[in-house]
Order: C-alpha cells, then structure tokens, then sequence
C-alpha cells in the first residue's frame, strides 16, 4: 500500500500538452462555441477575450500555488491549507462534481463524432449517440487505469493531430470567406452590445470553454522540473493555446455562416466549417477525427483531475481513506478510478432520457461553469493571501499574485451567484445541488486514520 504516485513522470512539454488537451480546443469549439453564439450574438468576440481575463488571473493563482504547494489534490489542498477543511473540502467537491457533470458534456459529442464518420443523420439519435459515448468512456478509464506514462504519451499524439487539423481548417475557412462573406468583418463585434439577458449565459459559456487547464496542478506531484515550477507554468502557457483557436473559429463561423446557422451547429461547428470552407468531405472527416481526438483528450484530463483529487481527499481523510491509495504496479490511483467508472456510466445513462443533444449540451455547461466558478474562485482567493507580504519586497509581485487572483476571484464569484438567478430547474438542481448533497459526506474530523500513517505502521 502507497501513498505517493509516480514522481517524475511527465515533462514541461507534456505539462503544456496536458493543459492544452484540458481545455480541449477541438472539443469545446465544436460543443460550446455555437451556444456562446446563441447567446452573446455578434459579440461572442468580445466574451472571448473579457472573460479570457479572469481566466489568466486564476491560471497566475495557480501558478504560483503550485510553486509554494505542488500537491495532487491542488485548489483542495490550497484551499484547506489558508482557509481550513470546510472550504478545502467543498473546492474538492466542486471539481468532482464538475467532473461527473463532465462525464456525460465530454461523451456525447464523441458519440455524435463517431456517429458522423458513418451516418451524420443519425447524430441526433440520443440513445444511440449516449451509448457510443459510454463505450469510449469505458476504453479511456482503461487506458488511464494503465498508467500515467502511456497516457501522455497518447495525449502528446492525439493533441498535436487536433491542433494540426483545426490549424488547415482554420486557414481554409479565412481563405474561403475572403471572397464569400456572409457577415462582413466589423470592429463592433469585439463591442459590448450583448442582447439583453445574454450577458450572464455568454460568460457561463466562456468560463466553460476556458476551465480544465488546470489538471496540471493536479499531476504536480508526478511532474519533472519542481525547481523552475513546470507543472504551474505548463498550465499557465496552455491557456494561449486555446484563446487563439476559439478566437479563431469564433470568427471564422461569423465570416461564413449567417449567425441563426452558426448558432445551430451544436452537434460539430468545426464539420460544418470545414465542409463550408470547401475542404468537403475529407475536411468533414477530418473535422472528425480532431473532434473524436479532442473528446478524448478532454476526458482523459477530467478523469485525471477527479482521480487525483479523490485521491489527495482520502490521503488526506477528507473523504474514505480506501481512495488515497495507488496501485503497485501502475502507482496510479485506480481505486478512485473504478468509482468514477460506474458512477459515469451511470451519469451517461440517465441522460440518455434528456429530450436532445443540445439540451444535454446546453444544461451540463452551465452547471459545469457555476462549479468552475466556486473552486476557480476559492484558488484565487488563496493566491492573494498566500503572497499578501510580497509588497515588502515587489510591487510586481504583489500585483500579479495578490492584486490580479483576488480580482478574478471575486469577478468569478460575482458571475455565478448572477447566473444563480437566470438558470432552468435542470441547472439549479446541478449545478447548486451537487454543490449541497456534498453535506451528506462531509466529516469535520475527517475519515478513519490517515493512510500514511498506516503505511508508516506496516
């Protein structure tokens, strides 16, 4: 029995490969991107890079954690170790629950990736594109379950292959409007006219598209490199990855398509671009594979994050000490990953009985996003007040650990108790109830004896 996982296993560059394949370029353009639409219209632009600023203040939050305080259980971790176990707690909760809410926002569009390489009629089947999503659900916990190693490995693949196709489809698509504009390029579209009532939803939307990077800070403990704070600083690089590829398909959906077909295209917008583009059915394919590829890629780094994170709460007896154990051989935390397995399948099979593709898309992000929100959030807060002494010798890191986190912090905080009020029943029962039913297993003197104090027994 062991309590610590495989310490240097994965390299900067995997690090920013990780956070990149958090974020899941391909993935969230294709599933998100049309309902930011829907909702910020014209000026999905601007929410883009408003909210991108939050982003960076919390991804600056975690980069300096983790340099003070590289731990599996991360924003857990953090949050417990300033403002005590309550809050720790319920910042680890957050993540699972966003994670398990993830189970069933990352499959789905596998399913209908999948489902497009065949027969695109059929991607609006629900029960059928909810069960080739369980499929590859299962076949990504077996992979994660081996190790890792082989799963960066994999990750480092995959991820440069979707990052190469959205780049051709990218150019394709600006080449293609340059002589076929639907919308003309306007200035205006980095405004702040947002339709009314759209400005909560559009920033929900965005925080979604941007959160996931942060599994860096939770493979801390098995990356290389803690003397130059590789793992925060991968995590923190990622993000450009990203804001450039949504920028990029965001404009280029504005350039082609009229805004009601852009904001349609929930089931893949980058198919729909590519074929648009003239690239036609090899660049539907394509469009694919980066989807499929992506898919995984993000729900691989999910169930990381949910792994790492039960397991740092059992190590720590926040939750059953059973979870804060890893396996001899693969020194991974398969225990936790066995719960996140049948709980998923079982998360994905519900959702099967939702009315559509889209409302099943629709509902999980924004219950993911009051999660992100709460936890994001917390680790902000952390970051200021871990560095809140820094003025005595840098006012530049005074402004960028403490000043610029506590803003995000509370930005992010002030979004979602907004939000609160517009959300549907779906959304509330999600996103404030996971949030609540974690009372049921919450334990102010926490769970049995700690592991590693057995260990130290044996």
């Amino acid at each position: 029995m062991s309590t610590k996982l495989k310490a240097n296993s994965l390299s900067f560059f995997e690090s920013i490969i990780m956070g990149v394949a958090g974020s899941a370029p391909a993935y969230s353009i294709a599933v998100a991107i049309a309902g930011l639409l829907s909702t910020a219209g014209m000026v999905s632009l601007n929410a883009l890079l408003i909210f991108a600023v939050p982003m960076l203040g919390i991804a600056v939050a975690y980069k300096g954690l983790t340099a003070k305080m590289a731990n599996a259980g991360a924003a857990y971790e953090w949050t417990k170790s300033v403002f005590g176990g309550f809050f720790g707690y319920f910042s680890g909760w957050a993540l699972l629950i966003a994670a398990m809410v993830f189970m069933v926002t990352g499959s789905v569009p596998l399913g209908t990736a999948t489902i497009d390489l065949f027969d695109p009629n059929l991607a609006n089947n629900v029960l059928l594109t909810t069960g080739i999503g369980a499929v590859w659900f299962l076949v990504i916990g077996v992979v994660l379950i081996s190790g890792i190693e082989l799963t960066s490995r994999i990750q480092v693949v995959m991820s440069t292959i979707e990052l190469g196709i959205l780049f051709i489809i990218a150019i394709a698509a600006f080449v293609h409007s340059a002589g076929h504009t639907a919308n003309p390029f306007s200035w205006s579209w980095f405004g702040f006219g947002y339709p009314a009532g759209q400005f909560a939803p559009a920033a929900l939307a965005t925080v979604f598209l941007y959160w996931g990077w942060d599994v860096t800070a939770n493979l801390a403990e098995e990356t290389k490199g803690h003397e130059y704070n590789a793992a925060g600083q991968g995590g923190f690089l990622s993000i450009f990855a990203t804001i450039a590829s949504f920028i990029a398909f965001t404009l280029a959906a504005l350039l082609i398509f009229s805004l009601s077909d852009a904001s349609g295209f929930s089931d893949n917008l980058i198919y729909h671009v590519a074929v648009a583009s003239g690239l036609g059915k090899v660049g539907g394919y394509a469009a694919s594979l980066a989807l499929i590829l992506s898919s995984v890629a993000t729900l691989e780094t999910t169930m990381l994050q949910f792994s790492r994170t039960l397991f740092a709460m059992g190590r720590d007896r926040a939750l059953p000490t059973y979870f804060g154990q890893v396996h001899e051989r693969t020194v991974t935390p398969v225990r936790t990953m066995y719960l996140l397995l049948v709980v998923g399948v079982v998360v994905i099979f519900i959702s099967s009985f939702m009315p559509s593709i889209s409302t099943i898309l629709n509902d999980s992000v924004s219950a993911i996003a009051v999660q992100v929100c709460y936890y994001y959030g917390l680790a902000g807060l952390v970051c200021a007040w871990v560095y809140r002494d820094s003025l005595k010798s840098s006012a530049w890191d005074f402004a960028h650990y403490v000043l610029y986190p506590g803003l995000s912090a509370l930005s992010l905080f002030g979004l979602g108790l907004y939000a609160l009020t517009t959300f549907n029943l779906t959304v509330k029962i999600v996103g404030i109830g996971g949030l609540v039913i974690g009372i049921i297993f919450f334990r102010p003197s926490g769970y049995g004896t700690r592991v590693a104090d057995i260990v130290a027994e044996e």
